[in-house]
């Protein structure tokens, strides 16, 4: 028999230290990314851009019209998925407006309807009115707006990212 307290290592303290070794590694190898993944936007906080959506011209007063462009914080791998879409309204000579493409309530595609000058949720009923304030349904809140300017002869839009839907948590009381 040999003493349990000797500098000897036995087959079985040698196969726990692997072990705990193999452990130790694998948890590394699956924590760290997670890890970047969470202290990603402190570290590296997003850069939001102006982007042209056309020339002043090219819409008309009273037009509501649906603007394709390069998403807010694109990923250089993201290939088509890096564009996005945007309602633009022309409401005077100087004054535009922009929508988000995506309802209030669980982030659907909204389309707009000319004839009714309405804001439609195909998914599950949502309604806004020309001005993107809720007519009826389920969402919560407006659609939101993305800040524009005219430079230069153009229109441009400062896309957002898509935001969090709120409206599946029960109000705060107080």
């Amino acid at each position: 028999m040999t003493n349990p307290n000797s500098d000897d290592i036995t087959r079985r303290r040698f196969l726990n230290l692997v072990c705990a070794g193999l452990g130790v590694f694998s948890a590394a190898i699956v924590g760290l990314p997670v890890l970047g993944f969470l202290l990603e936007p402190l570290l590296a906080p997003r850069k939001y851009t102006w982007r042209r959506v056309g020339r002043i011209g090219d819409f008309n007063v009273g037009d509501t019209v649906i603007v394709k462009m390069q998403d807010a914080d694109p990923a250089p791998w993201a290939g088509k998925i890096a564009w996005t879409a945007a309602y633009l309204q022309r409401r005077s000579d100087q004054d535009f407006v922009a929508f988000s493409v995506n309802c209030q309530h669980l982030g659907c595609p909204v389309r707009w309807e000319k004839g009714a000058k309405l804001f439609m949720c195909p998914c599950h009923g949502g309604v806004y009115y020309e001005n993107g304030e809720v007519a009826g349904g389920p969402p919560p809140r407006a659609l939101q707006q993305y800040a524009v300017r005219l430079n230069e002869g153009f229109v441009e839009v400062m896309p957002g990212p898509i935001p969090m839907v709120r409206g599946l948590l029960p109000p705060k009381e107080g």
